[in-house]
């Protein structure tokens, strides 16, 4: 467990923050921080008040509670919860119920006293609930109030679900929820549309009389709104801001929720650097966009007034790192993303033998290839390399119900012989009406509408690969069974998913792979697809000699870039490939429009990967180079 001291480079954070090197290893600590509070009340024979939070967040918290319990002995009989909040309305039966949540990952697996539970009834009717917040607030006080508050925070900067524009001396009430935080919660409801529009919480002053507070936030997804909590001003536009004026908070942080602060993000403005590449290209890459200068303009006075003084004096004079570091991000861009043949290769990002690669694009979601790297796929095929697609999910889960509906209508009046797990189309058809008059929020479709579903993406999947240029032998529709299984279960085994991601890899034996590097999408696809993708290669290195040739390089999505500094490989495209990538997004059209899941994003997809794509574009020609149509970003993945 590796804890990063560093408190002599806080002078911008306003409150005590703690970086951890994970997640896990931040849990741990956090739980032990509970049980010793558990541990400490029992010894005097007193109960321990416990806040308690729900969410991603705490889950490695309560699971380490629960071993604790488990196999050390820790006993929670003499342990009184109050949960924070709970959607209304909710039946406190419903999947998404926060009580469901609770007796999932923590009460049904110690001994506390189900009497010492509260959690907010989001079954109350809507007179009774003004009666309810306020016997909670005297129930928490008749305890001595709370020992422990912990806390996640949300992309509005809520805390609970305290939204913009609550009061620092609020209790316990029903609120209205932003539509951010229900676009977030939008993949556990089925759609932003069954996300409940309130929420009964505990307020930002019920919160304040804890003894002790700590706020806990992991991912790169956490990192800007953590930045404004600890650094900002106080506001209630982020209320987690009010906790600056506690004295005893703490924030807890793995190393990517902390990426933002100034102390990490950019350290020169804290502390001397070791200036190595990676810190000078940030450096001055921050510098120029910062006052809004090329890169070969940027002066010796810009360097000293911005905190780069000692850059410029160990690593001057300043127009020789200018230069630098503009032929670093010249020797980015490429036209050529498998590699010039016959070309001096030293200052490409790609080798320029074999001529002609062997390619896969993993495609987590069924239109993440075209959609992310549209461009740089038409150029691959095109120069002539032998390029294969895996489309690593069915994506089932992202189509609409009425389209399922259509599609077998369409089949159904084309042939009346098809079958799937035995049962005629019309069969099915009559099924899929009957369950989706009826269907709850987020209740896991029946196995014939998921075919269905799943098949729809693959025929717009296909379609696009071949307008790119593939043949159907080079396209893959892996279908990999985790995607349906975690919508029963989160603890599912990963093994088939790589046995069978193996199993392509060595069909093929690519000189590149590209996979998905947006490890903040909002549904977590992503990562597990790299993760499978990683733990494949990892294997296949221990016997695949080719594996020592495979490069692997990853792409963003629709939903974030890389920034300017991690860019390694940038393939600029002209107005015809732009155009011509927007018609293979069209091929998805499930996805046009407005797709299930959409994100805090209401532009369609193909809009927003135009608009990525050309303002990275912007950008590399703001810093002083050649100005293209649009650029595609990648970063190789150093194993």
């Amino acid at each position: 467990m590796q804890r990063l001291n560093l408190l002599e480079e806080t002078r911008f954070e306003k409150l005590p923050v703690t970086v951890y090197s994970d997640m896990l290893a931040a849990s741990q600590i956090v739980a032990q921080r509970i049980a010793g509070v558990i541990k400490q009340k029992a010894q005097k024979g007193e109960k321990a008040m416990l806040g308690l939070a729900t969410g991603a967040t705490p889950i490695a918290v309560y699971r380490e509670l629960v071993r604790l319990h488990k196999e050390e002995g820790l006993s929670f009989k003499n342990v009184v919860t109050f949960n924070l909040d709970e959607y209304y309305p909710m039946a406190p039966t419903a999947i998404q119920s926060y009580r469901v949540f609770m007796n999932k990952h923590l009460f049904d697996h110690v001994d506390i006293d189900p009497q010492n539970v509260h959690i907010p009834d989001g079954a109350l009717n809507q007179e009774d609930i003004a009666a309810f917040c306020l016997a909670y607030e005297k129930k928490i006080t008749a305890y001595g109030g709370l020992d422990l508050q912990i806390l996640g925070i949300g992309r509005t900067g809520h805390i609970g679900f305290n939204e913009p524009g609550s009061a620092p001396n609020s209790g316990t009430r029903l609120v209205s929820l932003d539509e951010l935080t229900r676009s977030d919660a939008a993949h556990d409801f089925g759609s932003k549309t069954n996300v409940p529009a309130k929420a009964i919480t505990m307020g930002i002053g019920t919160i304040f009389k804890a003894r002790e507070i700590i706020l806990m936030a992991w991912s790169a997804k956490k990192a800007g709104i953590i930045k404004k909590a600890v650094e900002g001003e106080i506001s209630a536009e982020i209320p987690a801001t009010y906790l600056q004026h506690s004295n005893h908070v703490e924030f807890i942080l793995d190393v990517e929720a902390a990426s933002a602060l100034t102390r990490f993000d950019t350290p020169w403005l804290v502390k001397d650097c070791i200036w190595d590449e990676s810190l000078i290209k940030k450096a001055v890459i921050w510098l120029a966009k910062t006052l809004d200068k090329p890169i070969l303009k940027l002066t010796e006075d810009d360097y000293n007034n911005h905190g780069m003084a000692q850059l410029a004096t160990e690593k001057g004079p300043v127009y020789n790192i200018n230069i630098h570091i503009f032929n670093k991000l010249q020797h980015t861009i490429t036209g050529w993303p498998g590699g010039k043949p016959n070309a001096d290769d030293s200052q490409r990002p790609e080798r320029a033998t074999p001529d002609k690669k062997r390619v896969i694009v993993f495609s987590p979601h069924p239109d993440d290839d075209v959609i992310s790297m549209g461009g740089t796929f038409i150029r691959l095929a095109d120069q002539g390399h032998d390029v294969h697609v895996a489309y690593q999910t069915s994506g089932n889960t992202a189509v609409w119900d009425d389209d399922a509906l259509r599609f077998v209508e369409f089949a159904m009046d084309f042939s009346h012989s098809q079958k799937i797990d035995g049962k005629k189309l019309e069969d099915i058809y009559k099924d899929m009406r009957a369950f989706i008059a009826t269907k709850q929020p987020n209740q896991t479709d029946t196995t014939g509408l998921e075919t269905i579903k799943g098949l729809i993406r693959k025929g717009e999947a296909i379609a696009g690969a071949r307008f790119v240029g593939l043949g159907d032998d080079h396209i893959h529709f892996q279908n990999l069974p985790f995607y349906d299984r975690r919508k029963v279960s989160k603890d599912v085994s990963y093994e088939d998913d790589i046995q069978q991601t193996m199993q392509l890899l060595q069909q093929v034996k690519p000189h590149q792979i590209y996979s998905a590097g947006d490890f903040a999408d909002p549904h977590g696809t992503h990562k597990t697809c790299f993760d499978i993708i990683h733990e494949s290669i990892k294997r296949l290195s221990e016997t695949e000699e080719w594996v020592e040739d495979c490069w692997l390089w990853l792409y963003r999505g629709a939903w974030h870039e890389f920034e300017t500094h991690e860019i390694e490989m940038c393939v600029p495209l002209s107005p015809t490939e732009v155009e011509r990538k927007r018609l293979a997004i069209f091929k998805h059209q499930s996805q046009k429009d407005r797709p299930v899941f959409p994100g805090d994003d209401a532009r369609e997809f193909w809009v927003r990967a135009e608009d990525r794509t050309s303002e990275t574009a912007r950008i590399y020609n703001k810093l002083g180079l050649a100005e293209y149509e649009a650029m595609e970003a990648f970063v190789k993945f150093k194993f």
